[in-house]
Order: structure tokens, then C-alpha cells, then sequence
């Protein structure tokens, strides 16, 4: 099924895989007198599963609202695909093939999950307003295509029994596999995923741990992770960075960071 999927159109971007897709450089952020982030510098390479981890407050999920650029941080830079990006926001990070997943699930509850994916789908419609509400000719085509795309979506994320369940009725596993769907609509070359398993149980867990490797073999999207299952990060990453109070304490392989004394101190609560 997920070979019908066409890669994004992002993955031609003339960047080799192995080679840096995003660049982050002395990132501070602070909100009035608390840093939330301090000098953070790392790396993601195109094709690779790169974890982001750390204890609860150390600063992942502010790391992941300045790539997609919802803070805009005081000092440093971020390079994508080769360019220094100013003052991005969240819309033009899409744009430029970013999509990302939330901590609490972000969907439109009385949708289906159908509509909740497409609603993914509307950042590469290209027909204007006038063309949409007629609902004819070019709108008309351009939707039926984006909504072949959607249902490849739905098999490939084994969810077709659900298409036209409104999402609130959902329980929480499934609710979040609609929207790494709705993510995947966008056709990302970075996929932004901010704890994915969380809330889940195991089976939940191993089905979502089975689709993001799918997404990251077969579709060639490169993938940044927050997550708190240690297990799970170290079976699905490559590499893995480590936050602990808004500073880089570890980077290296899955093997490095679980042998690192600070990584270890750090999850043991160790005071500082």
C-alpha cells in the first residue's frame, strides 16, 4: 500500500541523504526572566530518526515550537535545506515542508477523520477562493486528487474503518494516529513529532512505533521525536539529543546517550 504513496516533493531538494536537512545553532529562548532554552546547538540529517529527550521541563517542546517556528527564539540561528531562516512562522514552515504532530492531540473534534487528513491536504491546494466555492471544473479536480491522496493516508495508517467517525468519538491511540494522518497529508520533508506514544498502551505503542519507521523507510521523510518511552527511543533513532533545564547535555547514538553519566543523573534525578 505505502508504495502507491509518493515521496514529498520535498525529498528532491538536492540535499544527499546523511547530509544536514536542518541546522540548529546557539538557540536561546527565554520567556521574561526564564530561559526555557540555552545555547542548544544540534543537527538533523536528511533520512534519519533524530530523538529529542530529556526530563519533564527541559525544554523539547519549546526546541520544537522554534523549528516550526511558533517561537521565535532571541538569539541564534536555524538553517533549512540549506538556508538561514528568518522570523519564520508556523504557516510558512509548512510552506517549506515542515508539519508537525502536538503533545495534546490537536484535531477538529466534531470532523471525521477523513476531513481531519484533508484538512492537511489544503496547504497544496493551489486553486483560489472563487474556483473552491464553485466547486467546478479545476476546484473539482484538484480536490478529487488531493482526496486520492487522503485515502492512501487513510490504508496505509489502517484506519478505513473509522473515515467517516468524528474524531471526538475516538479513543485516544487512534486519535493520534489521525493526526501523524493529517501530518502526512502535508507531504513533509521534516516530520516534527512531539511524543507520539504518549497516553498509550503497549499494542498502541508498537502500531505507532511500526508507522513512524514506515514513514521514515518508505517515504524517505526525515523524522525529529520528542518521546519519554526510553525504549521506544532507542529502538526507533539514529541519533539522540539530550535536554536537561533548557541546556544540551548529550548527542550521539542511542548507545552513547544510555551510557552517558549526565544523561543517566539527569533521569534519576540527580540534583544539580
Amino acid at each position: 500500500m505505502a508504495d502507491t504513496i509518493q515521496s514529498s516533493p520535498w525529498t528532491d531538494d538536492g540535499i544527499d541523504p546523511g547530509a544536514v536537512l536542518l541546522n540548529v545553532d546557539n538557540i536561546s529562548l527565554s520567556f521574561g526572566g526564564v530561559k526555557a532554552i540555552s545555547d542548544i546547538s544540534f543537527d538533523v540529517c536528511k533520512g534519519e530518526i533524530r530523538a529529542i529527550i530529556g526530563p519533564n521541563g527541559a525544554g523539547k517542546t519549546s526546541m520544537l515550537n522554534v523549528i516550526n517556528g511558533f517561537y521565535q527564539p532571541q538569539e541564534g540561528t536555524i538553517m533549512f535545506r540549506g538556508k538561514e531562516r528568518r522570523s519564520m512562522k508556523p504557516h510558512q514552515a509548512v510552506g517549506q515542508g515542515i508539519a508537525r504532530t502536538f503533545q495534546n492531540v490537536a484535531l477538529f473534534k466534531g470532523m471525521s477523520t477523513l476531513d481531519n487528513i484533508m484538512a492537511g491536504r489544503s496547504v497544496m491546494m493551489k486553486r483560489n477562493l472563487f474556483w473552491q466555492l464553485l466547486w467546478h471544473g479545476p476546484a473539482l479536480n484538484e480536490e478529487i486528487e488531493h482526496r486520492e491522496k487522503v485515502e492512501e493516508i487513510i490504508d496505509f495508517l489502517e484506519i478505513k474503518h473509522i473515515r467517516r467517525t468524528p474524531v471526538g468519538n475516538l479513543p485516544y491511540g487512534l486519535q493520534k494516529r489521525v493526526e501523524l494522518g493529517r501530518a502526512l497529508a502535508m507531504e513533509p520533508s521534516l516530520l516534527l513529532l512531539d511524543e507520539p506514544m504518549a497516553g498509550m498502551n503497549l499494542e498502541e505503542k508498537e502500531d505507532m512505533s511500526r508507522f513512524v519507521l514506515d514513514v521514515n523507510q518508505q517515504f524517505g521523510t526525515t523524522i525529529a521525536l520528542i518521546e519519554h518511552d526510553m525504549g521506544v527511543v532507542m529502538d526507533l533513532s539514529d541519533r539522540v539529543v539530550v535536554l536537561d533545564y533548557g541546556k544540551k547535555i548529550a548527542d550521539g547514538t542511542p548507545d552513547e546517550v544510555r551510557n552517558n553519566q549526565d544523561v543517566i543523573d539527569a533521569y534519576l534525578g540527580v540534583p544539580h
